[in-house]
């Protein structure tokens, strides 16, 4: 699990929702591996869906997809 600590410096928490991610293998051993960074990101919803904007999971150099 991936949490932004900063927005709750920065920030009043008003709600809190949790959500699912569809990622790749590749992306999935990024995160696994500990990288992946929420500093910038933020959600964004367009037809009734929530998307998440500026959420950087670097490439793995192990990963082949």
């Amino acid at each position: 699990m991936v949490s932004n600590r900063r927005a709750r410096h920065d920030y009043e928490i008003l709600e809190r929702f949790e959500a699912g991610l569809v990622l790749t293998g590749a992306e999935v051993k990024s995160l696994r591996g500990g990288h992946g960074s929420l500093t910038e990101a933020f959600g964004c919803v367009r037809d009734g869906e929530v998307w998440i904007e500026g959420f950087h999971i670097p490439p793995t150099t192990a990963s082949t997809t």
